[in-house]
C-alpha cells in the first residue's frame, strides 16, 4: 500500500476528498475489499463529524464548552413535558419551541443553555450564542455601517439562538427595535433560548416601549417552555468568600 501513497493522495485531492481519507487508506486493514471500504468510509464519516462539530462550536460563540455531566436540577422548575431528558433530546428545536430560563444570577441558566447548544452542535445544528447586550451593540453598529443585512443573514443560518443575560443592561430604542426584529424573524422558524433574571412585567424597563415589549413577549412565549431557577448563586457559594456569603444569605 505504501508504494501507492503519492497516487492515493493525488486521487483524493482531485476528487476533493480529505487527506485524512488518504492516510486512512494506507493504514486500514481488512479481510476483503468490501470490509476495507466499510472501515474506510466509516472512519472518514467520524472524522468529518468531529470536524463539523469543532467548526460549529467555534462559530457558536460559547463562553466555554459545557456539558450536563453532574448537572443538578433540584432547584429548577421544569414545565410538564419539558424535563431535562426531553430538553436533551433537542425535540424543542425540531418543534421550533423557545425556552425561557428565569432565575437569579449564578443559578445555572448559562450552563444549561450552553450545554444544550453544544448538544445541538453535536447533532450538526448551527448555533449562535450571544450576551444580549453585545448582540444589540453589534446590531446597532451594523445598522450604522450599512452591514446589518450581512449580520442578520449570519444569524438567520442558526437553528438555535441563545440570548444570555437579557435584562442585565438596558438597551436604547434602536437596539430594542433590532432585538424585536430578531425575535420576530425567529418566531415559528427556529428556537430561541433566552436567559433572564427579570420577570416579564419588568421587561418594559429594559426596552422602554410598552407595546413593543408586549409584542416581543407574545412572540417569544407563543411556543415556549418556561424554566424557573430557584436556587442560590452557585458561583458565589463556591467562591473563596463562601463564609461571607453564608452570613449575608442568613
Amino acid at each position: 500500500m505504501k508504494m501507492h501513497e503519492a497516487e492515493i493522495l493525488e486521487l483524493c485531492k482531485r476528487m476533493r476528498l480529505s487527506r485524512n481519507l488518504a492516510e486512512l487508506a494506507l493504514t486500514t486493514e481488512a479481510e476483503s475489499h468490501q470490509e476495507f471500504l466499510v472501515k474506510l468510509f466509516t472512519e472518514e464519516l467520524h472524522y468529518r463529524d468531529a470536524r463539523r462539530y469543532d467548526t460549529l462550536v467555534k462559530a457558536a460563540g460559547f463562553y466555554s464548552v459545557k456539558t450536563l455531566k453532574g448537572f443538578i436540577t433540584d432547584d429548577i422548575q421544569f414545565p410538564a413535558g419539558a424535563g431535562l431528558d426531553e430538553l436533551k433530546s433537542l425535540a424543542f428545536i425540531e418543534d421550533k419551541y423557545n425556552i425561557c430560563m428565569y432565575g437569579g444570577t449564578g443559578t445555572g441558566k448559562t450552563l444549561l443553555s450552553t450545554a444544550l447548544g453544544v448538544l445541538a452542535c453535536k447533532q450538526g445544528l448551527p448555533v449562535k450564542f450571544y450576551r444580549t447586550a453585545a448582540l444589540v451593540n453589534s446590531l446597532s453598529e451594523a445598522k450604522a455601517s450599512g452591514t446589518l443585512s450581512k449580520l442578520l443573514n449570519k444569524i438567520d443560518k442558526a437553528a438555535v439562538i441563545v440570548l444570555d443575560e437579557f435584562g442585565y443592561v438596558p438597551v436604547d430604542r434602536v437596539g430594542a427595535q433590532l432585538l424585536f426584529e430578531i425575535v420576530s424573524e425567529c418566531c415559528e422558524k427556529k428556537s430561541i433560548i433566552l436567559n433572564t433574571n427579570l420577570d416579564f412585567s419588568s421587561w418594559v424597563n429594559i426596552l422602554y416601549d410598552q407595546k413593543m415589549t408586549a409584542a416581543l413577549i407574545s412572540r417569544l412565549l407563543h411556543h415556549c417552555h418556561l424554566l424557573v431557577f430557584t436556587g442560590p448563586d452557585m458561583r458565589l457559594k463556591e467562591s473563596s468568600i463562601n463564609d461571607m456569603y453564608s452570613r449575608i444569605a442568613g
